[in-house]
């Protein structure tokens, strides 16, 4: 019996640490992914806000 609580303790307990690191692993690879993206030239970055921009005029003509 207690063969078995040590390994159900073992399989269980482990994968839980598992969990929290590929989780870690993923936001490091997103934050480094948004890095170099907004570390480039810039285009990417006045394409989102000339869409913005787009977006906000054409509010604004909607609510004047």
């Amino acid at each position: 019996m207690k063969e078995i609580i040590e390994y159900l303790k073992a399989r269980y307990l482990n994968e839980k640490a598992q969990g929290m690191v590929e989780y870690a692993l993923i936001v490091a690879f997103i934050v480094g992914v948004a890095a170099v993206v907004f570390a480039s030239n810039g285009s990417f970055s006045d394409a989102v806000n000339a869409g913005f921009n787009k977006v906000k005029s054409k509010v604004d003509a909607i609510g004047a």
